[in-house]
């Protein structure tokens, strides 16, 4: 008699069933390395609960983003005894909310009396483009729409400003700059952190399990840091340009005639970035600057060149 493997087996139809990938999916995943063979009884090739787990555990990882090269390094240095667990904590903190809000359901018509009671299908279709609502698939047909909120905030801003007085449009211009802006502020925010913070815990290779955890533990300190800050410099620039706006408006405070406007633009992250490593932070928005002046110039000395007195004539030397 020949003894059963311990625990469950299955062949690799019902393991396919069970873990949601296909054979073809599975055999690819033993070709690369990723799950341990089958253990071969007679004609018949058995697997196991843990090749279930191994599976499972793979789908999971690629829903987080991870390719199928850094699956394999995670799963190497897990069957290492390194751990895995302090790595699934860190990638559980990093994608998890960012924020205490909790979305909320609105529907078209709650939407419509918000703002105004009049609809305007253009608007809403630009707030699900922005990401400011969301439809929620497997609706009937013909039945009232409803839509997910992922920030009640981000809206009841939006229904403020629209009650004061501005346009749908001019709300949506300014939420897409903001965010330009906003993500830019971000992106720094990430390099310096991953600079002098996490260097020391995330490099070319996986960490182990206690990096990994102490990286964790990390994120929950630093993550509410970038919101304090952001809050804070808004906060005094709001009070300076404010202050200095109602003066003006008041007729108190003119600006001198030769002052210099200036004027916000949105730059890819990757320019600005660039620039930033080239000459510093400090001197990024005078090296942008200057580079377009000198360009606008060249431009105009190559329309004068162009326009000038034409010859043919050549000086010949004496």
């Amino acid at each position: 008699m020949i003894d059963e493997p311990a625990g469950a087996v299955y062949r690799i139809e019902d393991l396919a069933h069970r873990s949601g990938a296909t054979v073809r999916t599975i055999r690819a995943y033993q070709d690369r390395g990723l799950l341990p063979r089958p253990e071969r009884r007679g004609r018949a090739n058995l697997y196991a609960d843990t090749h279930l787990a191994r599976l499972r555990q793979i789908a999971d990882l690629l829903d987080r983003g991870y390719t199928l090269a850094s699956i394999k390094e995670l799963l190497e240095a897990w069957d290492a005894g390194r751990g895995l667990g302090g790595v699934l904590g860190l990638v559980a903190e990093v994608d998890g909310p960012w924020t205490d809000e909790e979305a909320v359901r609105i529907s078209r018509a709650e939407l419509d009396e918000r703002f105004g009671g009049h609809p305007d299908d253009a608007a809403v279709a630009e707030a699900i483009e922005l990401g400011v609502l969301e439809r929620i698939p497997g609706q009937i047909p013909g039945q009232e729409d409803t839509f997910l909120v992922p920030s009640p905030q981000e809206l009841a801003v939006a229904v403020e400003l629209y009650e004061a007085g501005v346009p749908l449009s001019a709300i949506s211009g300014h939420l897409r700059e903001l965010r330009g802006q906003v993500e830019h502020i971000a992106s720094r925010f990430l390099e310096f952190t991953a600079e002098h913070v996490f260097a020391r815990y995330l490099g070319d290779h996986p960490p182990n399990d206690a990096d990994a955890t102490e990286a964790a533990a990390l994120v929950r300190r630093l993550r509410p840091l970038a919101r304090q800050t952001v809050d804070a410099e808004l906060a005094r620039a709001m009070q300076l340009f404010a202050h200095r706006e109602l003066r003006r408006q008041l007729g108190v405070e003119k600006p001198p005639a030769d002052t210099e406007q200036t004027r916000t633009v949105a730059v890819p992250v990757a320019t600005m970035t660039a620039v930033e490593r080239l000459v510093g932070a400090e001197h990024a928005a005078e090296f942008i600057a200057l580079a377009a002046e000198r360009e606008v110039r060249a431009r105009a000395l190559d329309t004068l060149a162009a326009h000038g007195p034409q010859t043919t004539e050549v000086d010949e030397p004496s």
